[in-house]
């Protein structure tokens, strides 16, 4: 049975106080707090066996390139990839998505294609290719938002048609909305095109089960300090017979196979893409996270949210002055909500709820197009996880009236 106050019992930062208030942690969807498991194998890493990974013919080397690569090994089980080869780490789903754009976009993108992405974008997953698009003289195109809060996809097919994409690249769940995005179906629409297809899967990965397999898409980014894993260690999933054909991103040890003085061949897929020593710690508590996730199940995690989802819809509608950002259908939204409180702007709301022990995220969100286009300057969000309580969204509610009182609004 899913018992998320059981779960909390493993996360060491929820047992803390905040100006004398219970914590309720509502910014997951910026970091996820990280389980005793997580800590406890990145702790015995530094404490039992370490040493640098794959260069080492002594034990504690050994050790630390098995722990390493059974890490690959079980994320690549995690997202069903047919091959662990298909896993590459990165310092962070940002860092993934700036691979492809750099290695792929460089190779594959000329004057006059055009890069298509949705409106829905996270900055990670739009300045790249805005650079990219600068550097070639290529063009941008934006899948439409809906006035029901998801993506378009009539107007979608119309942009294949007119533009020919050379790649499609979304956000698997939006970070503002909550929007979950049809993506096999948007994958299997770009590819019926002729395009190459990406997912930002920050926001996804850790909340919904996913099989690449079965999603088809040619590149999955994702990040682990989202899904109860440390910070700085991200993953690309990209399908063998094109990492192949792509250049390295970074030059260094570890990413080759032969070096000499004026020219140099390169490792064989991941390592060609991982340059220098890794975050050996972080990749081991990623592993410990999977791991975790994988016991909880995902579909269990995912059918929590979808009841906190339910239980915050009721509890907001019941509270005046509050603007809500999404769409109302269960089946289409994870744990995410946007928001903002009359006559109170989100920065305000943020440290008026920080007094109550509630933590949540205020700003653009690194998704300024977006929250723009939604008539917002800034928005608040409060965003759920495994371990988040009916009993914080009554605490959030309740900082709600506080913050209106304080405001005379």
């Amino acid at each position: 049975m899913f018992d998320a106050k059981k779960i909390r019992k493993d996360f060491p930062a929820l047992q803390k106080k905040v100006h004398g208030k219970p914590l309720a942690f509502l910014d997951s969807a910026a970091s996820s707090q990280r389980p005793t498991q997580v800590l406890d194998a990145m702790r015995a890493y530094f404490e039992e066996y370490n040493a640098n990974v794959h260069r080492g013919i002594y034990e504690y080397s050994e050790m630390a390139t098995q722990k390493y690569e059974g890490a690959r090994r079980k994320i690549a089980k995690f997202i069903n990839s047919p091959s662990e080869k298909e896993i590459i780490f990165t310092k962070n789903c940002t860092e993934a998505i700036n691979l492809v754009s750099n290695s792929w976009g460089r190779s594959n993108i000329h004057k006059g294609d055009t890069i298509l992405l949705s409106q829905m974008e996270h900055h990670s997953n739009l300045v790249p290719w805005q650079m990219l698009a600068k550097e070639k003289s290529a063009r941008l195109e934006f899948i439409p938002l809906g006035d029901d809060f998801k993506l378009d996809l009539h107007e979608y097919e119309k942009l294949l048609h007119r533009h020919s994409p050379k790649i499609v690249s979304f956000t698997g769940v939006s970070n503002v909305l909550g929007t979950i995005t049809p993506a096999k179906q948007i994958v299997k629409m770009a590819h019926d095109s002729g395009a190459v297809a990406m997912v930002d899967g920050a926001q996804s990965v850790p909340h919904l089960p996913t099989d690449v397999q079965q999603l088809g898409a040619d590149f999955l980014a994702f990040s682990g300090h989202k899904m109860l894993g440390p910070t700085g260690i991200g993953v690309l999933h990209g399908k063998a017979e094109i990492l192949n054909s792509m250049p390295p991103f970074l030059g260094g040890g570890d990413m080759i196979k032969n070096v000499e003085f004026r020219e140099a061949t390169y490792a064989d897929i991941p390592y060609k893409f991982e340059a220098g020593t890794p975050p050996i710690a972080e990749v081991i508590g990623l592993g410990a996270a999977v791991d975790y996730l994988h016991k909880l199940g995902m579909q269990h995690v995912r059918e929590h949210e979808k009841k906190l989802v339910r239980y915050a819809l009721e509890k907001f509608d019941g509270l005046s002055g509050i603007t809500l950002y999404g769409t109302r259908d269960l089946s289409s939204r994870g744990g995410v909500f946007s928001f903002n409180l009359k006559g109170i702007h989100p920065h305000d709301l943020a440290s008026i709820l920080d007094q109550e022990g509630v933590a949540i995220r205020a700003g653009h969100l690194c998704a300024q197009p977006l929250v723009q286009k939604l008539g917002a300057v800034a928005t608040a969000r409060a965003s759920f996880y495994v371990y988040t309580l009916e009993e914080e969204i009554d605490q959030l509610a309740l900082g709600f009236q506080k913050a209106q009182k304080a405001f005379g609004v």
